[in-house]
């Protein structure tokens, strides 16, 4: 398998529309390439034309103004950008609801992350990172995304292009990792996950950004893992309804796409994991970061983080996610790309796609670099 291309690297400031439109214009040719993609992703299982799916987005704009002004004109701005429509760039921002709702509460639910503390890494460094696997159509939409917002955290994400928010790190010490969850039934009308998870990352401190997670009301399910340069991390399995977390056992915290922490009651007696081998890919991980405790330099514990989400058990569905040709094209997933971010020192390690076939690359922005607030 050919190795992907590196993550083109794109960088926004100023106030939400400059901003916006900026993003648009330096990422106008992967926006299409996501808008194509999931023209076809999204009108296929449900049948609805492409105005229908952009008419449903649009039902978001409200609570997205309520919520998130700011967020709302970066949308209009990225529009204007790229030159699309904005109904288009909310359709992408919901993606993933879009999907869960088309497919009847049947979509797959991917990736793994990971906290490592510095209880656990010989260099007593924190880190946290994650496989983002997700759908294989999708990889030539997936960029790194710097924000630099007058008054808030410098964030780093790694990004769907014309998306505002998905996981990534911060300059307040904050790194933010997501997975799927199965979700229970919603009630009403929830905020999109991209939404959410920016406003999270652009959190000052940490209560802050918990603030956040317990406050917004969710349109569906989603595992969200907190770690901060201090030593601390959480990971919440939050639901429209209620969450339910976990804590590191032993300064390791890792999590798939089953529920680990609790079982929302509409789901406890079907309950079946959305995707099985989540079953097999947390512990694996974990006990591939037991290893991190015995090396001594931040290479050696980078090395050893590399190994664990490079594994290859249970292929192609694996840590290290990998296209299954039985599936139709459409439908594959892989790991689209991979990140390990060291919360003490800022650096921020990516590779793009399936990490088997690609090194970690330090970017060229560190998190406390020129960033408008300091660690908290």
């Amino acid at each position: 398998m050919d190795s992907p291309a590196p993550l083109p690297l794109i960088e926004i400031s100023g106030p939400p529309r400059k901003r916006g439109r900026a993003y648009g214009e330096q990422a106008r040719e992967q926006v299409h390439a996501s808008l194509g993609y999931y023209r076809e992703a999204m009108t296929g299982p449900a049948g609805l034309s492409w105005e229908e799916v952009t008419g449903r987005a649009a039902q978001w704009r409200p609570a997205v103004g309520e919520f998130a002004p700011d967020l709302l004109e970066e949308v209009v701005g990225i529009a204007e950008g790229a030159g699309c429509a904005e109904a288009e760039i909310l359709a992408l921002n919901a993606r993933s609801e879009l999907l869960y709702a088309a497919a009847a509460g049947a979509e797959r639910e991917e990736c793994t992350s990971f906290a490592l503390l510095g209880e656990a890494s010989g260099d007593g460094h924190t880190y946290c990172g994650q496989n983002w696997d997700w759908r294989a159509g999708a990889q030539d939409s997936v960029i790194m995304l710097r924000v630099l917002a007058p008054g808030r955290p410098t964030l780093i994400m790694q990004i769907e292009a014309g998306q505002v928010g998905r996981h990534g790190a911060s300059s307040a010490g904050i790194g933010l990792n997501a997975n799927g969850l199965k979700s229970p039934p919603s009630c009403g009308l929830g905020l999109p996950q991209a939404f959410i998870r920016r406003r999270v990352l652009e959190a000052p401190s940490f209560p802050a950004a918990l603030k956040v997670i317990f406050s917004a009301r969710q349109q569906i399910a989603a595992n969200l893992l907190l770690t901060h340069r201090d030593g601390f991390a959480i990971d919440l399995e939050t639901t429209p309804a209620r969450h339910g977390w976990l804590y590191p056992d032993g300064g390791i915290l890792v999590h798939g796409n089953h529920y680990q922490a609790f079982l929302p009651g509409s789901l406890a007696e079907t309950y079946r994991p959305g995707s099985a081998d989540s079953l097999y890919r947390s512990p694996r991980l974990s006990a591939a970061l037991q290893s991190a405790r015995d090396e001594t330099t931040g290479h050696g514990v980078r090395k050893v983080i590399g190994a664990g989400l490079r594994d290859h058990f249970g292929y192609p569905e694996s840590v290290c996610c990998h296209p299954d040709p039985a599936e139709p094209t459409v439908d594959r997933w892989q790991t689209v790309s991979s990140s390990i971010v060291d919360l003490t020192t800022g650096d921020y390690l990516v590779a793009a796609g399936p990490p088997c076939g690609a090194e970690y690359t330090p970017l060229p922005w560190n998190l406390y670099s020129d960033a408008d607030s300091p660690p908290s």
